[in-house]
């Protein structure tokens, strides 16, 4: 490895650890909003079941989704906001 590499790592490593124990502020971070669930779904025009199965999972936790009980998270919560601004890229994807 150049040394170069080394001290741009080394440095990324240095930072990171600034980061975690709080003495810095990451230089970028990203938010995503809390998707409508039950609107995203009735948009596409599916049922509780079909809309579970596009995404993966039971029937159950997307009612507690839709109910407010619970909320979706990481890679769930990405593909929701992207079936909401690209439904048919969504639609698209899974029914090929």
């Amino acid at each position: 490895m150049k040394k170069e590499t080394f001290d741009e790592l080394l440095t990324s490593i240095e930072e990171g650890g600034l980061i975690l124990r709080g003495k810095k502020k990451p230089a970028r971070s990203f938010h995503i909003e809390n998707p409508n669930v039950s609107a995203i779904r009735r948009h596409l025009g599916l049922t509780q079941e079909k809309f579970a199965e596009l995404l993966g999972i039971s029937p159950a936790t997307l009612r507690n989704w839709e109910q407010g009980r619970r909320k979706p998270e990481g890679a769930a919560r990405v593909l929701l906001c992207v079936a909401a601004r690209f439904p048919k890229a969504v639609l698209d994807t899974v029914r090929a």
